[in-house]
């Protein structure tokens, strides 16, 4: 089976076992509880594999270790050993495939909800004191084992956190096969299942992958490596993750993310995709408000993000003496942060580094504080290199047209902006605008090509979008408008004619078949 047939199976399988087990649960509250246990069986294999390499040389199995007349002072090393390479431990009692077979013994000692719970606190508190404590604190919070949501009863809880690890444990993840990301791609594929059927609630921790694609691949243009990237709304670290999928090597990744539940969902989605605890620092607080103390003295060479559109903030103003906003003379206006972002990715964007957007197409006319600020980017700055219009109804939970604003400080073309309209370029799919491998490729060539296209993209000299008094709206500078046919008013005329002598035949017949029947016409 190839690895590609290997990825689809394993995609299906589990989502198949998410749709079967969850009964009646609500989609949402069924997704923290799979994907936690995915998570936990992924770390129990990660634990056991390199456990067995460490005792190899002494002929011993991870699994005999608790037995063996020296039990305590092998696991206190193997511990040492796992908190720097893997960044927790679990004893073997506490691997997911013991608490799986426990559950499927049967009689009294099937009952695993209250050891279940004890091990994945147990995970988290292996980590405290280490380096890695930040990245598995409270790592399974959102996984309550004792919410009614499970059933009614202990007995119902039991029976169903039994029967999803007992799914899960027939599943080959694997993991040996170190050339593939097959649970990583496997585990994002969840994450988007569950997102399309979330609606709004999507927004909040997943970026459609097409559109990850795009913005991806923008901020990797003319990149092998990256030294970092970032994004200051990370959600799921679907972008973030996206973006490694573009280059050979990224040094570190950054991300900020206000939800708890989703921030823990970062940190899996990380770890899940083989990403070292020491490469990422993800931090879980307002991004406007409380940015983290360990991302603002940092520059970053990539930066994505695809922030809550026109979401509220505080405005408030001490940020005019903050740095991020200082230099603008004007703050985003409360009712819509959409700008308080851009700034702030300005901020910790590298001089030579490249940052690429999401935001609604209000940002590109709308005026007062939002038109001075698009001024200074544009006109003080200098800033903004390309403008992207995307279909509408292209993200979960909003239908919405949207753009993609790709900025850099030291831009090769200082004298023009880029405008691509790419909004009547995608597929209709159920429900869904979506936007194919072509159009994808074509919006990314143009962008790398930087050329003219009729009725496609434009490349406006900055004296032209003075002219326009830096309103960015795309139908100012790409003419998408098609003329219509020329009427030829005399061929209406002698259609009108044979039609008119139709009309009067068919009169004519049907006043025949009534005389035939001797009945009143109808006219």
């Amino acid at each position: 089976m190839s690895e590609d047939q290997k990825q689809q199976q394993l995609k299906q399988t589990l989502w198949n076992i998410a749709n079967d087990l969850r009964g009646n649960m609500d989609a949402d509250d069924f997704r923290d509880y799979i994907l936690g246990f995915i998570f936990y069986k992924y770390l129990s294999r990660k634990m056991k594999g390199y456990a067995n390499i460490i005792l190899q040389p002494d002929g011993l199995r991870y699994d005999t270790v608790e037995a063996h007349p020296e039990a305590e002072a092998l696991l206190e090393a193997i511990r040492f050993e796992a908190l720097d390479k893997l960044g927790y431990f679990l004893k073997p009692s506490e691997l997911f495939s013991e608490l799986a077979k426990r559950g499927n013994s049967g009689g009294k000692n099937n009952f695993i909800l209250g050891d279940l719970a004890n091990v994945l606190t147990s995970i988290e508190q292996s980590t405290m004191g280490s380096e890695s404590e930040d990245d598995f604190g409270n790592l399974f919070e959102d996984l309550d084992l004792t919410s009614s949501k499970l059933g009614k009863t202990e007995d119902a809880k039991n029976e169903l956190i039994v029967k999803v690890l007992s799914h899960l444990e027939m599943i080959d993840f694997d993991l040996e096969n170190t050339e593939s990301d097959i649970l990583g791609d496997a585990y994002e594929y969840l994450i988007g299942q569950f997102a399309s059927g979330a609606g709004k609630k999507a927004g909040e921790f997943y970026t459609p992958q097409q559109v990850s694609k795009i913005l991806a691949q923008l901020v990797t243009t003319n990149k092998t490596t990256l030294k970092s990237v970032y994004d200051p709304t990370c959600g799921s670290g679907s972008l973030l993750l996206r973006v490694a999928k573009e280059v050979k090597e990224v040094g570190s990744f950054y991300g900020q993310e206000s939800n708890p539940t989703t921030y823990n969902l970062c940190r899996m989605n990380m770890i899940m995709h083989n990403v070292h605890y020491k490469q990422f620092d993800i931090y879980n607080e307002d991004t406007l408000v409380n940015p983290s103390p360990n991302h603002r003295d940092k520059r970053f060479e990539a930066i994505v993000a695809n922030p809550p559109f026109s979401a509220k903030w505080t405005a408030s103003p001490l940020f005019m003496s903050d740095d991020r906003f200082s230099a603008y003379g004007k703050l985003a206006p409360k009712s819509k942060a959409d700008f308080a972002f851009v700034q702030h990715m300005i901020h910790q964007l590298e001089d030579t580094g490249t940052m690429a957007c999401v935001l609604p197409h209000g940002v590109l006319f709308r005026g007062a504080a939002e038109g001075h600020i698009r001024k200074f980017l544009i006109a003080d700055k200098n800033y903004l290199d390309a403008v992207i219009g995307l279909p509408a109804n292209i993200f979960y939970g909003t239908s919405i047209p949207t753009c993609i604003l790709v900025l850099k400080k030291q831009r090769a073309n200082a004298q023009d902006i880029l405008f691509i309209d790419a909004s009547q370029h995608f597929e209709k799919v159920k429900t869904q605008n979506v936007l194919q491998e072509t159009h994808i490729n074509e919006i990314i060539n143009t962008y790398r090509e930087r050329t003219t296209k009729d009725k496609y993209s434009y490349v406006a000299t900055l004296d032209e979008v003075k002219e326009n008094d830096y309103n960015l709206n795309i139908p100012r500078y790409v003419d998408t408008f098609e003329e219509e046919e020329p009427i030829d008013l005399g061929q209406v005329s002698k259609d009108l004619k044979a039609l008119d002598k139709d009309i009067s035949k068919t009169d004519a017949t049907i006043a025949d078949f009534c005389k035939q029947l001797d009945i009143d016409t109808p006219f």
